[in-house]
């Protein structure tokens, strides 16, 4: 957090307004974990509770050092974190043949206990030597909050202030009519997130930092080559050829080319020493519309 907030105040120094989220993977696998410990004491929570406790648990952390960053640079910004719910469709396919793992590895006959006192749908890993619950990964439609931060950026201006939104992917509903919603059981994919919030803000970058310093072709591999500045149909084309693993570059590939489609002007991957360089187009992977 430390690190990461040191890499964001000279931008805001620099005078960029900022919009932040998160990912909150390893925070709900631990959480997952405390339900299973303490079950027969305290009533385990639902996927769509875990993610609204990590948005809160993860949002302050970086409320707390970014806010600490902010004041040795002498930048007179707020920092505020906003639980932030997406609305999926009850119908999408996800529903229907869940694929994002969550939580830690089962023996098989922990997987046949879970599978029928919890009605859960787990996967065997090879490479792992057991079974991991998958939950549904619905795409996001629409962001509830989004009209009000909207309000309050246009109103406030974002030099005024920095606000954490839709960590994890933000909590997962649906709607149950005349406004109402509920949450559900599912995890949204965090980039895909991004996007939607970054196309609803009308954001000119959508910055996906990770931990490479940019997108490379050909990983792992002799023939490896690293991308700096790249054309979204290239990309794309990459990302078609099945260059990227879907458990690590393809979404954030695929949510910044959607990004881009919906009239996004840039979209910049690399990792946090090299945000600022990248930002100023001496650095990680860099995605112009064609």
């Amino acid at each position: 957090m430390r690190a990461t907030a040191a890499a964001l105040a000279p931008l805001a120094a620099e005078g960029h307004a900022l919009v932040l989220t998160h990912g909150n993977g390893p925070q709900v696998g631990g959480l997952l974990r405390q339900n299973e410990l303490a079950e027969r004491e305290v009533p385990p929570r639902p996927m769509d509770v875990l993610g609204a406790e990590t948005e809160g648990q993860i949002g302050y952390l970086v409320q707390q050092e970014l806010a600490n960053a902010l004041a040795r640079a002498h930048v007179a910004r707020t920092v505020v974190t906003l639980i932030t719910r997406i609305e999926v469709s009850r119908r999408d396919p996800a529903f229907r043949h869940p694929t994002k793992p969550v939580g830690r590895y089962y023996s098989e006959g922990e997987a046949r206990i879970q599978r029928k006192r919890e009605g859960w749908q787990l996967v065997y890993d090879g490479a792992r030597g057991g079974w991991r619950r998958v939950v549904p990964s619905p795409e996001p439609r629409r962001w509830l909050e989004g009209e009000l931060v909207r309000q309050l950026l246009d109103r406030g201006g974002g030099d005024s202030w920095i606000p954490i939104l839709a960590g994890g992917g933000g909590i997962p509903v649906v709607a149950r009519g005349r406004g109402q919603y509920e949450g559900v059981e599912a995890v949204i994919d965090k980039d895909l997130t991004a996007a939607l919030l970054a196309r609803e803000l009308s954001v000119e970058t959508l910055a996906i930092v990770t931990d490479v310093p940019s997108v490379a072709v050909g990983f792992g591999r002799p023939w490896e080559r690293w991308l700096g500045e790249v054309r979204a149909a290239e990309l794309a084309d990459h990302l078609a050829r099945g260059e990227f693993g879907e458990g690590s570059m393809a979404p954030k590939v695929r949510a910044g080319l959607r990004f881009l489609a919906a009239g996004g002007r840039r979209v910049v991957i690399t990792d946090v020493p090299s945000l600022g360089r990248a930002l100023r187009g001496e650095a990680g992977t860099r995605v112009g519309r064609d």
